[in-house]
């Protein structure tokens, strides 16, 4: 048995639960951190995404079917978290999704946790100017270094459909630095 498999054992069975998910937080925590901030932008509302992924992870680990790897599904559940958390904000401010998400990515530049120097921001609002998929593509290819099939796990989307994004987003985002 693998260490993931022993894992999720323990997380299924009632003895062992507890001492089994703060061992999943631990692994895990900062690499979805860092995915949900990429969604979110601020620093306060990742750490809402985080806690509300690792409570329904916590609530629907027994209904974890095991087609896919423990950390495929928890990236599901965080990013489904994240594009939710945008949804309610955008519509409580009566914007549209990506409208919403160009004003986050615009306060970049005011927030004191981004470290980034003016290259970074350039390219931090050329991703905010693509389609929510196309910078949910990009993000987990160029920053998280995922490969297309673990992306479509998460996704559900096919591995062709993927790597077209992925290319338009790349395309966009040049045109962009290019202008700028």
């Amino acid at each position: 048995m693998d260490e993931e498999q022993r894992l999720i054992n323990d997380l299924k069975n009632a003895k062992t639960q507890s001492k089994a998910f703060d061992e999943l937080v631990k692994l895990y925590k900062v690499r979805l951190y860092w995915h949900i901030r990429k969604i979110v932008i601020s620093h306060d509302d990742t750490d809402d995404v985080l806690q509300n992924t690792f409570i329904k992870v916590f609530k629907n680990i027994h209904g974890f079917k095991e087609e896919s790897k423990l950390f495929s599904w928890m990236y599901r559940i965080a990013t489904n978290e994240a594009i939710s958390f945008l949804n309610k904000r955008a519509k409580k401010s009566n914007l549209d999704i990506d409208e919403y998400q160009k004003e986050l990515r615009s306060s970049l530049q005011d927030d004191e946790l981004f470290d980034g120097d003016s290259i970074q921001l350039i390219l931090q609002k050329a991703i905010a100017e693509l389609p929510q998929k196309q910078q949910l593509v990009f993000n987990m290819k160029y920053y998280d270094e995922m490969k297309y099939e673990e992306m479509s796990e998460i996704l559900e989307t096919s591995v062709g459909a993927l790597k077209a994004s992925y290319h338009h987003a790349v395309k966009k985002i040049e045109a962009f630095i290019k202008k700028h």
